[in-house]
Protein backbone atom coordinates (compact mmCIF):
# COMPACT_ATOMS: atom_id res chain seq x y z
CA UNK A 1 0.00 0.00 0.00
CA UNK A 2 1.46 3.47 -0.79
CA UNK A 3 2.10 5.61 2.19
CA UNK A 4 -0.49 7.99 2.91
CA UNK A 5 0.39 11.72 4.89
CA UNK A 6 -0.47 11.42 8.67
CA UNK A 7 -3.31 14.22 8.36
CA UNK A 8 -5.51 12.28 5.63
CA UNK A 9 -4.99 9.60 7.72
CA UNK A 10 -6.30 10.95 10.55
CA UNK A 11 -8.77 12.30 8.47
CA UNK A 12 -10.43 8.78 7.19
CA UNK A 13 -10.08 7.80 9.87
CA UNK A 14 -13.02 10.25 11.39
CA UNK A 15 -11.47 12.11 14.06
CA UNK A 16 -10.74 15.73 11.98
CA UNK A 17 -10.29 17.38 9.02
CA UNK A 18 -6.75 17.57 7.86
CA UNK A 19 -6.57 21.23 8.67
CA UNK A 20 -7.51 20.36 12.40
CA UNK A 21 -5.58 16.95 11.86
CA UNK A 22 -2.40 19.30 11.36
CA UNK A 23 -3.27 20.72 15.04
CA UNK A 24 -3.71 18.10 16.58
CA UNK A 25 -0.01 16.55 15.22
CA UNK A 26 1.39 20.18 16.15
CA UNK A 27 0.38 19.95 19.44
CA UNK A 28 2.11 16.14 19.88
CA UNK A 29 -1.61 14.51 20.74
CA UNK A 30 -0.49 12.45 17.55
CA UNK A 31 1.83 9.23 17.62
CA UNK A 32 3.16 6.29 15.22
CA UNK A 33 4.12 3.23 16.68
CA UNK A 34 4.53 4.65 20.01
CA UNK A 35 6.70 7.81 18.95
CA UNK A 36 5.26 11.35 19.09
CA UNK A 37 5.35 12.52 15.77
CA UNK A 38 4.98 16.63 15.69
CA UNK A 39 5.71 17.86 12.50
CA UNK A 40 3.53 17.81 9.22
CA UNK A 41 4.55 16.10 5.83
CA UNK A 42 5.23 12.95 7.39
CA UNK A 43 3.61 9.62 5.47
CA UNK A 44 2.88 6.24 6.38
CA UNK A 45 0.94 3.02 6.14
CA UNK A 46 -2.42 3.00 8.04
CA UNK A 47 -2.25 -0.67 7.99
CA UNK A 48 0.95 -1.36 9.23
CA UNK A 49 2.00 1.92 11.78
CA UNK A 50 -0.10 1.78 14.93
CA UNK A 51 -1.46 5.55 14.86
CA UNK A 52 -3.04 6.90 17.66
CA UNK A 53 -4.43 10.44 18.74
CA UNK A 54 -4.58 11.27 22.36
CA UNK A 55 -3.43 7.79 22.97
CA UNK A 56 -6.36 5.91 21.45
CA UNK A 57 -5.41 3.90 18.11
CA UNK A 58 -7.08 4.77 14.87
CA UNK A 59 -10.02 2.89 13.48
CA UNK A 60 -8.99 3.26 9.65
CA UNK A 61 -12.00 1.04 8.58
CA UNK A 62 -14.82 3.23 8.92
CA UNK A 63 -18.14 3.39 7.43
CA UNK A 64 -18.84 6.94 6.26
CA UNK A 65 -21.43 9.44 7.48
CA UNK A 66 -22.81 12.13 5.82
CA UNK A 67 -25.55 14.75 7.66
CA UNK A 68 -27.40 17.78 6.73
CA UNK A 69 -27.86 20.14 9.39
CA UNK A 70 -30.54 23.15 10.35
CA UNK A 71 -27.99 24.77 12.50
CA UNK A 72 -30.51 27.41 15.12
CA UNK A 73 -29.59 30.55 15.84
CA UNK A 74 -27.48 31.19 19.22
CA UNK A 75 -25.65 27.71 18.10
CA UNK A 76 -21.87 28.03 17.71
CA UNK A 77 -20.10 25.92 15.20
CA UNK A 78 -17.95 23.69 16.91
CA UNK A 79 -18.75 19.94 17.81
CA UNK A 80 -17.66 20.68 21.69
CA UNK A 81 -16.99 24.34 23.95
CA UNK A 82 -15.04 24.61 27.07
CA UNK A 83 -16.77 27.12 27.77
CA UNK A 84 -19.88 25.28 27.99
CA UNK A 85 -22.08 27.42 25.66
CA UNK A 86 -24.34 25.74 23.47
CA UNK A 87 -23.02 24.34 20.54
CA UNK A 88 -22.98 21.25 17.59
CA UNK A 89 -22.05 18.80 19.51
CA UNK A 90 -24.70 18.96 21.72
CA UNK A 91 -27.35 17.60 18.86
CA UNK A 92 -25.30 15.04 18.40
CA UNK A 93 -24.01 13.66 21.52
CA UNK A 94 -26.25 10.32 21.05
CA UNK A 95 -23.87 8.94 18.15
CA UNK A 96 -21.33 6.48 18.50
CA UNK A 97 -19.23 7.48 15.62
CA UNK A 98 -17.31 10.85 15.95
CA UNK A 99 -18.42 13.51 12.89
CA UNK A 100 -17.36 16.56 12.59
CA UNK A 101 -18.67 19.94 10.60
CA UNK A 102 -17.92 21.07 7.42
CA UNK A 103 -17.41 25.22 7.44
CA UNK A 104 -18.97 27.11 9.72
CA UNK A 105 -21.45 29.52 10.30
CA UNK A 106 -21.52 31.94 12.91
CA UNK A 107 -23.42 31.98 15.89
CA UNK A 108 -25.67 34.27 14.71
CA UNK A 109 -26.54 33.01 11.47
CA UNK A 110 -28.03 29.94 10.96
CA UNK A 111 -29.28 27.21 8.19
CA UNK A 112 -27.84 24.61 6.74
CA UNK A 113 -24.40 22.83 8.05
CA UNK A 114 -22.83 19.38 6.32
CA UNK A 115 -21.78 17.07 9.28
CA UNK A 116 -19.62 13.66 8.23
CA UNK A 117 -16.33 11.78 9.43
CA UNK A 118 -14.80 11.63 5.25
CA UNK A 119 -12.02 13.87 5.42
CA UNK A 120 -11.16 13.64 2.23
CA UNK A 121 -14.88 15.15 1.03
CA UNK A 122 -14.63 17.13 4.32
CA UNK A 123 -10.66 18.86 3.05
CA UNK A 124 -12.88 19.14 -0.71
CA UNK A 125 -15.47 20.64 0.54
CA UNK A 126 -13.92 23.76 1.98
CA UNK A 127 -10.98 23.94 -0.18
CA UNK A 128 -10.83 27.10 -2.54
CA UNK A 129 -9.72 25.65 -5.66
CA UNK A 130 -13.32 23.44 -5.68
CA UNK A 131 -15.38 26.90 -5.36
CA UNK A 132 -18.28 25.01 -3.84
CA UNK A 133 -21.52 27.72 -3.79
CA UNK A 134 -23.28 28.76 -0.82
CA UNK A 135 -26.66 30.08 -1.25
CA UNK A 136 -28.18 32.55 2.28
CA UNK A 137 -31.11 34.14 2.49
CA UNK A 138 -30.52 37.92 3.77
CA UNK A 139 -32.58 40.38 5.97
CA UNK A 140 -31.56 43.84 6.14
CA UNK A 141 -31.90 47.43 7.20
CA UNK A 142 -31.68 49.89 4.82
CA UNK A 143 -31.79 51.87 1.79
CA UNK A 144 -31.23 48.54 -0.51
CA UNK A 145 -31.24 49.40 -4.59
CA UNK A 146 -29.48 48.59 -8.03
CA UNK A 147 -26.85 50.63 -6.77
CA UNK A 148 -26.33 48.05 -3.61
CA UNK A 149 -26.47 45.08 -5.83
CA UNK A 150 -24.21 46.23 -8.29
CA UNK A 151 -21.32 46.67 -5.72
CA UNK A 152 -22.33 43.47 -4.02
CA UNK A 153 -21.04 41.79 -7.74
CA UNK A 154 -18.50 44.31 -8.58
CA UNK A 155 -17.17 43.58 -4.91
CA UNK A 156 -16.19 45.15 -1.96
CA UNK A 157 -12.39 45.78 -0.66
CA UNK A 158 -12.90 43.97 2.69
CA UNK A 159 -9.68 44.06 5.80
CA UNK A 160 -8.63 40.89 4.67
CA UNK A 161 -9.07 41.53 0.59
CA UNK A 162 -11.89 41.99 -2.14
CA UNK A 163 -15.07 39.79 -1.71
CA UNK A 164 -17.94 40.18 -4.08
CA UNK A 165 -21.26 38.25 -4.24
CA UNK A 166 -21.43 35.77 -7.26
CA UNK A 167 -25.15 36.37 -7.77
CA UNK A 168 -27.94 38.93 -5.88
CA UNK A 169 -31.48 39.02 -6.16
CA UNK A 170 -34.08 41.50 -4.15
CA UNK A 171 -36.58 39.18 -3.05
CA UNK A 172 -39.17 41.13 -1.21
CA UNK A 173 -39.36 45.32 0.54
CA UNK A 174 -41.38 44.78 3.67
CA UNK A 175 -41.23 48.48 3.46
CA UNK A 176 -39.09 51.42 1.84
CA UNK A 177 -36.20 50.24 4.67
CA UNK A 178 -36.84 46.76 4.88
CA UNK A 179 -35.46 43.60 2.57
CA UNK A 180 -35.04 40.21 1.66
CA UNK A 181 -32.18 39.31 -0.19
CA UNK A 182 -30.74 36.25 -2.00
CA UNK A 183 -26.43 36.31 -2.30
CA UNK A 184 -24.66 33.42 -3.59
CA UNK A 185 -20.91 33.34 -3.26
CA UNK A 186 -17.96 31.29 -3.95
CA UNK A 187 -15.89 31.89 -0.82
CA UNK A 188 -16.03 30.38 2.84
CA UNK A 189 -13.73 33.42 4.76
CA UNK A 190 -15.03 34.37 8.54
CA UNK A 191 -18.55 36.03 8.37
CA UNK A 192 -17.95 37.15 4.40
CA UNK A 193 -22.03 37.68 3.43
CA UNK A 194 -21.88 39.40 6.95
CA UNK A 195 -19.18 41.85 6.58
CA UNK A 196 -19.64 42.09 2.68
CA UNK A 197 -23.41 43.42 2.76
CA UNK A 198 -22.45 45.23 6.06
CA UNK A 199 -19.57 47.40 4.93
CA UNK A 200 -22.56 49.17 2.26
CA UNK A 201 -24.63 50.51 5.03
CA UNK A 202 -26.95 47.81 5.91
CA UNK A 203 -27.34 45.73 8.80
CA UNK A 204 -28.29 42.17 8.78
CA UNK A 205 -31.03 41.40 10.70
CA UNK A 206 -30.99 37.33 9.97
CA UNK A 207 -29.23 35.55 8.12
CA UNK A 208 -29.90 32.05 6.71
CA UNK A 209 -27.64 29.44 4.82
CA UNK A 210 -30.02 27.76 2.61
CA UNK A 211 -27.51 25.83 0.01
CA UNK A 212 -24.12 24.23 0.06
CA UNK A 213 -22.98 23.23 -3.16
CA UNK A 214 -26.03 20.98 -4.85
CA UNK A 215 -27.14 20.64 -1.09
CA UNK A 216 -30.66 22.34 -0.15
CA UNK A 217 -31.73 22.78 3.00
CA UNK A 218 -35.33 22.97 1.74
CA UNK A 219 -38.13 22.91 4.59
CA UNK A 220 -36.39 21.39 7.40
CA UNK A 221 -36.53 22.89 10.66
CA UNK A 222 -34.04 24.59 12.86
CA UNK A 223 -32.50 22.06 14.96
CA UNK A 224 -33.57 19.01 12.66
CA UNK A 225 -30.84 16.91 10.68
CA UNK A 226 -30.93 14.01 8.01
CA UNK A 227 -28.66 11.59 6.26
CA UNK A 228 -28.04 12.87 2.84
CA UNK A 229 -30.41 10.63 0.30
CA UNK A 230 -28.19 8.63 -2.72
CA UNK A 231 -28.64 11.87 -5.26
CA UNK A 232 -27.26 14.51 -2.92
CA UNK A 233 -24.56 12.09 -2.13
CA UNK A 234 -23.92 11.67 -5.81
CA UNK A 235 -24.31 15.60 -6.75
CA UNK A 236 -21.49 16.15 -4.03
CA UNK A 237 -19.53 13.42 -5.02
CA UNK A 238 -19.71 14.98 -8.55
CA UNK A 239 -19.07 18.55 -7.95
CA UNK A 240 -15.80 17.77 -5.45
CA UNK A 241 -14.49 14.95 -8.06
CA UNK A 242 -14.68 12.25 -5.33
Amino acid sequence: MALIRLNKIIADAGIASRRAADELILDGRVSVDGVVVNTLGNKFDPIINQIQVDGESLNTVKSKTYLMFHKPVGIISTMSDPQGRANLGDYFADRKDRIYHVGRLDKESEGLILLTNDGELAHRATHPSFGLTKKYLVEVEGEFGKSISDQLLKGVRLEDGLARAHSVTHLRSMSSSHHWIEITIHEGRYHIVRRLVESLGLKVQRLIRTEFGPLALGEMKAGRHRVLNEQELANLFKVLHI
